[in-house]
């Protein structure tokens, strides 16, 4: 039996992959597209994740879509608004029937000879087969099945619950007891507040401080246009407003890094008082922006401090014990349950193997163009969001991008586009422009990005309009083929300098 066509498979029904899904229908109108889900519902991450408090950490006027307006009045929403949005944005725009859940990708073949992908996937015990043309993977940047959790000593010893945020028990009754949070990034930070009302106490458990930036949760600028003006000219103000914002911000920090830095640490002493130990607690070791900044919604997680519902211990763990957990000062800190908020895995592509004519692709060797697509690879894209802004924003743009280079490849009759090799002698660096341990930890594991043209990844939102939205499809880096030959493509760049 054949084995089933499309025109495009996207991999994963998460934020990325709906949003990449309703450009498409909108873009390439005549294409055949079906979405493979590894799970059995719309939203990836917001799905996935179902710990206490679990919200964004950007605003949803930049994190929502460019072609769909976010009307709560809550700019920093919680899990369950967001999967409604991205739930609520599918069946909009006719997705629903397009999905195939349970289907988990596990190999991507290309042949040169055929000009096509065979996407190989398990479903529900049977491996199937599906060839495409191009290939979007939307499947996110972490591995779903579990997160990373250090090797801790004396974890078999401890009496008590140990609790990874991303497998959260749906049974789990914290109700009175001592809990500990281990780590001090965005989701021990969500955590931490969410859980203080219902346990005895919460002691969040960091190695080093982390940058916290506290935003009111509802915007209020952006109510008031929404109240004001057309939702469609409203919206699109206040993601201008937050865009610009968030380029400034990030901007004066990289240039000014140490007054950056003593302005964020003032903030908070401001929020608890000249006596709290701010030097020890909330002064990181790195330059702001080398690792992602933490938001604080209203001040919640000051607020539980001040109450006396949550503490901050700033140390290293020498092991758990049956009460808890033994520190290398030799203080001990007593639980009844503990999360290792420690954070990801990371992976790119969704962890399925690549080949292309049979020989093995190592992504972690490869180099990105334009931050979509890898080199030496065709007609294969991957979305990965901003580091230092809103994920939405690039993957929105990242969509578009896709469906130009489609419709360019229609209308010249090619059916291959290539990434070329980037010039051995140009230096690369790892991708994601952050130090943070997970992305240190999957260096091997991920794509490199290079200094100069279409190798950069600025991670800049203006930078990337130009050239996704309305740079040229050709250039010297991108490679074209027609059906039955391998001579690159035969337009010359001032013929195509309109795409």
């Amino acid at each position: 039996m054949a084995a089933e066509y499309f025109d495009v498979i996207i991999v994963g029904a998460g934020l990325s992959g709906i949003g990449a899904s309703v450009h498409l229908r909108k873009q390439c109108p005549g294409k055949t597209f079906a979405i493979l889900e590894s799970r059995d519902a719309i939203g990836g991450t917001w799905d996935l994740f179902r710990y206490p408090g679990i919200r964004s950490d950007s605003d949803m006027h930049t994190l929502g879509y460019n072609f769909k307006p976010w009307k709560n009045p809550k700019a920093i929403a919680d899990g369950p608004s967001i999967r409604a949005y991205v739930q609520e944005a599918a069946a909009e725009h006719g997705i629903l029937p397009h999905i195939r859940f349970r289907h988990s990708v596990r190999r991507l073949s290309w042949s040169s000879e055929d000009a096509l992908w065979t996407v190989e996937a398990d479903h529900e015990g049977r491996a199937i087969s599906i060839r495409a043309r191009y290939v979007l993977m939307c499947a996110g940047y972490y591995r779903y099945s579990a997160g990373y959790t250090p090797e801790f000593a004396g974890v078999s010893k401890f009496r008590g619950k140990l609790i990874h945020p991303q497998l959260w028990p749906e049974d789990l009754d914290y109700t009175g007891k001592r809990v500990v949070v281990i780590g001090s990034g965005a989701t021990a930070v969500t955590l931490v507040p969410a859980m203080a009302d219902k346990a005895a106490h919460v002691t969040m458990l960091q190695r080093s401080p982390t940058y916290m930036v506290s935003l009111p949760a509802v915007d209020k600028v952006a109510n008031w246009l929404r109240r004001h003006l057309p939702l469609p000219i409203a919206y699109r103000l206040t993601r201008w407003k937050n865009i610009v914002f968030q380029l400034f911000f990030f901007n004066f920090a990289r240039m000014f890094p140490e007054r950056t830095r003593q302005k964020m640490i003032n903030l908070v002493r401001e929020q608890l008082g000249p006596d709290y130990d701010i030097a020890t607690h909330f002064s990181p070791r790195y330059k702001p922006w080398d690792e992602r900044l933490c938001l604080v919604p209203d001040n919640d997680f000051f607020e539980a401090i001040n109450a006396g519902k949550v503490s901050i211990v700033t140390d290293h763990i020498d092991t758990l014990t049956e009460t808890g957990i033994r520190l290398e000062s030799g203080k001990e800190l007593e639980a009844d349950i503990v999360i290792t908020a420690t954070g990801l895995e990371l992976q790119f592509a969704g962890g399925a193997d690549v080949e292309v004519d049979a020989r093995p692709i190592d992504i972690g060797r490869t180099v990105l163009y334009k931050g979509l697509m890898f080199s030496g690879v065709p007609n294969l894209a991957s979305v990965f969001g901003y580091t230092n802004a809103s994920w939405t924003l690039r993957a929105d743009l990242l969509a578009e991008y896709f469906c130009r280079l489609i419709n360019f490849m229609d209308a010249h009759g090619y059916v291959q586009a290539r990434p070329k090799d980037p010039d051995p002698l140009m230096p690369v660096e790892p991708f994601g422009n952050l130090k943070s341990g997970y992305f240190k930890r999957a260096a091997d594991r991920l794509p490199r990005q290079g200094t100069a043209g279409p190798w950069r990844n600025p991670q800049n939102y203006a930078f990337d309009i130009f050239r996704l939205r309305f740079g040229p499809i050709e250039d010297d880096a991108l490679e074209f083929h027609r059906a039955g030959s391998s001579q690159i493509r035969e337009d010359s760049p001032a013929a195509l300098a309109e795409w």
